[in-house]
């Protein structure tokens, strides 16, 4: 594995980064590529999430912090100059199979550290049963992209404060507070953050990939979509109810149904969720327009169909579940 570095040491915002790994993947050849990054404070929010959810808006512009969204599934995270986010790059097209290697790869790094760490059944890294690392992909034709955090240290009121985590989450893993179920490498490691990245890059990497002027010109064209208020906003629809919840193994989904004469009309989820492929995803929707918000129509109408190939680890009938479940229903404004 190569390690891609920059010209220069400029502290650029999050989503030139995001950008930075597009360019790596159309440049691949056959070597997997990582690199590291940190920014200043900021949020990133996952492609499914709604702002107004996730993103604390007045504390962030109070407090000087960035929100951006990326690309990729999963969740809201809080990052920081004290907060190391990898970025890897590999020619696949087996998603599931990519990010299991990562995690696991990275857990590997820190257990030669001596530390107990391991990785979890869905995204995350853990050292003594405590996330220290959270992690999303994005799949580009022949491409997998997996990013996440590694937290060296941050700034915990910022953390507690900027992002606005669902109690059911909080609840579903059994803890009270976000400082309950996660820890920082500063707690475990006398090393500073320096070493740190030296170790990893030491570890994980073989050989290093130079990008130029002219290269970080091109990653900087190809920020500007991250920065349009359309993609940063999103698609927050209204619709008649409301429904979802939180399934083990998958993560948080909500559901926004809207209902004409008895028959969903349209219909958008949002959640932390990790999406597998866009195209399966659309299909499926297809197939729940029109349809009864009953479990025998549901069915029908998702005969033939897979919701794992949407979404990671979602079942047919744990989707049925969420439409029919009325008690997770409540009115929307």
């Amino acid at each position: 594995m190569k390690y891609l570095s920059l010209p220069d040491n400029a502290t650029r915002i999050l989503p030139f980064y995001l950008a930075m790994e597009e360019y790596a993947a159309r440049i691949l050849g056959e070597e997997d590529i990582f690199f590291m990054w940190q920014v200043d404070p900021t949020v990133i929010f996952g492609r499914n999430q709604l702002i107004a959810s996730e993103v604390n808006v007045d504390y962030c512009k109070e407090h000087g912090i960035a929100f951006y969204r990326r690309r990729s599934g999963g969740g809201c995270v809080y990052a920081d100059q004290d907060n190391i986010m990898f970025s890897y790059i590999t020619r696949s097209d087996e998603v599931q199979t990519t990010f299991i290697a990562y995690t696991t790869a990275v857990a590997s790094m820190l257990q030669g550290l001596g530390l107990h760490a391991t990785a979890s059944d869905r995204n995350d890294v853990l050292i003594d049963g405590r996330k220290v690392s959270g992690n999303a992909f994005y799949h580009m034709p022949g491409r997998s992209i997996v990013h996440g955090t590694m937290l060296f240290d941050t700034n915990m009121e910022h953390m507690l404060n900027a992002i606005t985590p669902s109690r059911e989450k909080l609840t579903s893993k059994g803890v009270e507070s976000v400082r309950s179920h996660i820890t920082t490498l500063s707690e475990h490691l006398t090393m500073d953050i320096d070493a740190f990245k030296r170790y990893v890059r030491e570890t994980l990497c073989d050989g290093e990939i130079s990008l130029t002027a002219d290269d970080v010109t091109e990653i900087e064209r190809l920020t500007l979509p991250y920065l349009e208020p359309a993609f940063l906003w999103g698609n927050d629809p209204r619709s008649e109810i409301a429904l979802g919840g939180r399934i083990e193994g998958v993560g948080s989904i909500h559901i926004n149904v809207q209902l004409q004469h008895g028959v969903i009309h349209d219909l958008h989820l949002s959640g932390d969720f990790l999406p597998v492929c866009e195209d399966a995803g659309n299909a499926m929707l297809d197939r729940l327009r029109g349809s009864k918000l009953d479990s025998d129509d549901l069915q029908t109408a998702l005969t033939g169909s897979d919701a794992g190939q949407w979404i990671m680890n979602l079942t047919n009938e744990q989707l049925i579940y969420l439409l029919t479940n009325k008690t997770c229903a409540r009115p929307t404004s």
